[in-house]
């Protein structure tokens, strides 16, 4: 059968002769996975040497080469085969490899010249992985230093196809137009307000009566395919209508089953994540309905963990989902969105190298020997920030040392194909007869939870998920699910990551020969763990809730046992708010922490100001990272007692010290002096906090509490701060008391420096023609007459004025309530008195 493809492979086929890059750029639908490979095979530019063609899944890979053998009327294996994670079909033959992107990056590294290999092709490229972006990156500088006659040719169907030709300096693009039958697109007349299980299932039931053709559904996740398939089957669609999951989780033979065109007279119902999104056909589908719905792998730079986001999808992804309808013939895609909901997609998805965990990356880099990430050609440069963080764990896990150069213990963690993480709890196990444990671990960890509904959330225990895996791959039937522990499981899952766990053991154990296993000893998961997680040992707080080492908060959920364990180690939080809720743990003992953990262990003496106790504490701590494993008391050191309490003192404020009226006074005659003269030290608060060190630190040396503060006399101590020649002119110019015209020494209020006050019954200033004044004559003091009840009647700065104006006013009302006392005509002649009325 003709495909689109087919008119446009002459050209590629000349510009790859000519040139050694090329972008091809072809709608869904249009053949390029399964023939641009075989249509390449004879040319003579190839020399004999190998093909290798890039997918991001190994669904992808395997459906792929597969296909391309029976149009060879071969077995995989021969001249066409694959290479994926824990699954390898080739053969001395081969000369088409279909890999995932991880394993080029294993190829790139064993032989940096790639000398078997003559062209490398780049399916799908608009997915943007980061192990594409970094294959390409790579193979491009291999191409550049050892290899100009190593062909990349890269492929997509949505790709905007300019910036990947610039990056492989100017290759020419091919476009294969149209897509091989057209597809209508029916969207929703108005935005989905409910369930998007419940609508999936009512377009399906209305699609298989109105559509001809199978049906492939898109959700998001494993749970959402769950969900949708429990409710179809009590939609009692009939025996003629059989529902397939497909999703990563599931082993190859129910993915197959997925695949596989259904029997004559029957229709089948996929229920697919983004797996199915590009390069597999599912044979007979002519119906899609798009959820528009997509996990994404989000990283947090401030956490340094990974969580899985639903979102919705892009424009890309939707034509790529749409495309699927038309492989085969005309067809059909419902979409659960508004056409102007459809306005608002994104056109692409985010690169993953943008929020990806770069560990991975950055091991591969130094084992690569790249010590500037822009050496490499990127469409996207990995970011600064997220890259120095991998670089710090990979430090922790002694992949690095501290220039960043690689070790021989991280050219190991490279070389296992395994997240850095993973490789070293399975380096250690081997190293302590734990390699089966750490295996299984090590799968579990690698896919989403295997425990289904309310269970995850009640029991965190990842050594709970340890003894189902052994349970189910020991107790393996025709069941869909399997119930053990009061937990709900899917055998098919666990029979998968079974299998993927005895892979990874049979792969270690060829690299070397570890000790006997002991593989039932689940007690020792927590450990394990910690090699793997280093960043991520918690300490439970008396709260209940937990520190991790890192410094983050973290805490369950739910109440269960393992809630209650002095430490665990805890690989997968939700990420949420200031405590993260733990998702999976394991209980790991003290004990082991300071066995394993002993070089990073810092013993390090606190001195600190304790504001409950209002004392200063010493303690001695041994800690790992921000975990205090033990404390004890610490011998004194008052020098840092005394910092310890000025630090004290500066966070609680001067109002800690004893301020007696005589030593406030003081400080407030100072600080008029200082805003009068400001060669005079200051003395307010900013000023004492900042200076503590010069005039309060030599009389609390040896105090460390609250209590024996209150010994001090602050009087005597800032009269200390002046010399002989300054405590004469305090008294000169800011007097403690001024002699009022009865005879009287009336005390000035400095509180307010700027405006010094002197409260004084009206009566003893018969006779001053004039304020007083201060400060060398500068200052005026601001007068508060009283009434002899010694309750104010005026405020003034001018005397004279208050004579000769307001006086009289004054006179008539306190003459009325003070009948008795003496109101004399003329105030600037009267006696002065401080009685009733002045003495003859």
């Amino acid at each position: 059968m003709a495909l689109p493809i087919d008119t446009v492979l002459p050209q590629l086929i000349e510009t790859l002769a000519a040139s050694n890059s090329a972008v091809l750029v072809a709608a869904p639908g249009a053949g390029k996975t399964t023939r641009v490979p075989l249509a390449f095979l004879e040319q003579a530019w190839l020399s004999n040497k190998r093909i290798l063609m890039l997918e991001p899944r190994r669904l992808a890979a395997r459906s792929a080469a597969g296909y391309m053998a029976r149009k060879l009327g071969e077995q995989v294996g021969e001249t066409v085969g694959y290479r994926v994670k824990h699954d390898t079909r080739i053969g001395p033959n081969t000369r088409i490899e279909v890999i995932t992107e991880g394993v080029l990056t294993r190829m790139l590294q064993d032989d940096p010249g790639l000398e078997a290999v003559g062209l490398l092709i780049f399916d799908e490229f608009h997915e943007r992985s980061l192990h594409a972006d970094l294959g390409l990156a790579l193979s491009l500088q291999t191409q550049s230093l050892f290899r100009p006659d190593l062909r990349i040719l890269v492929m997509s169907a949505t790709l905007a196809a300019e910036p990947v030709a610039r990056l492989l300096g100017d290759a020419p693009i091919i476009v294969s137009e149209g897509r091989a039958f057209p597809v209508e697109t029916r969207f929703l007349p108005k935005p989905l307000n409910g369930s998007v299980e419940e609508e999936i299932v009512r377009l399906a039931l209305a699609a298989l009566m109105q559509d001809e053709g199978d049906m492939l559904v898109f959700l998001p996740g494993a749970k959402e395919i769950r969900t949708t398939q429990a409710l179809l089957a009590k939609s009692q669609l009939g025996a003629q209508v059989r529902v397939c999951p497909l999703y990563g989780a599931l082993s190859q033979q129910e993915q197959d089953r997925a695949l596989r065109p259904g029997q004559p007279g029957e229709r089948k119902i996929v229920l697919a994540t983004s797996i199915a999104e590009t390069s597999l056909t599912v044979e007979g589908v002519r119906i899609v309905i798009d959820s528009g719905l997509k996990r994404y792998p989000r990283f947090s730079s401030r956490t340094g963990m990974t969580r899985l986001e639903t979102g919705r999808v892009s424009r890309s992804s939707a034509e790529q989902r749409m495309g699927r309808a038309g492989r085969l013939d005309t067809g059909v895609c419902y979409r659960l969105w508004t056409e102007q909901e459809d306005r608002m997609l994104a056109a692409h998805d985010s690169p993953e190298i943008i929020d990806a965990d770069l560990a991975p990356l950055a091991l591969e880099l130094a084992a690569w020997g790249v010590k500037d990430v822009e050496e490499l050609q990127w469409l996207d440069i990995p970011p600064k920030a997220a890259l120095a963080q991998a670089q710090e764990l990979l430090q922790q896990l002694g992949a690095l040392d501290a220039h960043g150069q690689i070790t021989a213990h991280g050219r190991v963690l490279a070389g296992m194909g395994l997240h850095p993480r993973l490789g070293q709890m399975i380096q250690r196990a081997s190293e302590l007869g734990l390699l089966d444990l750490a295996c299984e671990l090590a799968v579990l960890l690698e896919e989403r939870d295997i425990v289904r509904g309310r269970g995850a959330a009640a029991d965190a225990d990842i050594g709970s998920r340890v003894e189902l895996l052994r349970f189910v791959a020991g107790n393996r039937g025709e069941g869909r699910s399997v119930h053990g522990h009061g937990l709900q499981v899917e055998e098919a899952v666990c029979s998968k990551l079974w299998n993927d766990a005895a892979q990874l053991k049979r792969q270690w154990r060829k690299s070397g020969e570890p000790k006997t296993s002991v593989s039932g000893d689940i007690s020792q998961t927590g450990r394990l763990l910690a090699f793997a997680y280093p960043d991520r040992i918690a300490q439970r707080r008396g709260d209940g809730r937990y520190l991790l080492r890192n410094g983050r908060g973290a805490a369950f959920g739910l109440e269960q046992p393992l809630a209650f364990a002095p430490y665990v180690v805890a690989p997968l939080l939700d990420d949420q708010g200031v405590d993260s809720r733990i998702m999976l743990a394991a209980q790991i003992e003290e004990s082991e922490l300071h066995q394993d953990w002993a070089g990073q262990i810092s013993e390090e003496t606190a001195v600190w100001w304790d504001r409950s106790a209002g004392a200063v504490r010493s303690r001695t701590r041994k800690k790992l990272g921000a975990l205090i494993l033990k404390e004890t008391a610490a011998d004194r050191d008052d020098d840092a007692v005394l910092h310890a309490l000025l630090t004290g003192i500066r966070t609680e404020g001067l109002a800690i010290l004893p301020w007696s009226r005589h030593a406030r006074q003081l400080r407030e005659r100072l600080q008029f002096m200082s805003d009068l003269f400001p060669e005079w030290p200051r003395v307010d608060d900013e000023a004492l906090l900042a200076t503590l060190e010069e005039w309060l630190a030599p009389h609390v040396y040896g105090m460390r509490k609250r209590d024996e503060l209150q010994q001090l006399s602050l009087a005597a101590i800032l009269d200390g701060m002046l010399g002989w020649d300054e405590r004469r002119q305090l008294d000169e110019y800011a007097p403690t008391h001024v002699r009022v015209p009865s005879g009287s020494n009336i005390p000035v209020d400095y509180s307010d420096p700027a405006a010094p006050s002197l409260f004084v019954r009206l009566q003893e200033l018969f006779g001053w023609q004039d304020t007083p004044r201060i400060g060398r004559g500068k200052v005026p003091l601001t007068l508060h007459l009283l009434s002899p009840a010694q309750r104010p009647v005026q405020v003034t700065k001018d005397l004279a004025s208050f004579w000769q104006q307001a006086y009289f006013e004054v006179k008539k009302d306190l003459k009325g309530r003070y009948p008795k006392h003496y109101w004399p005509d003329d105030p600037l002649t009267a006696v002065p008195t401080n009685r009733t009325r002045p003495q003859n």
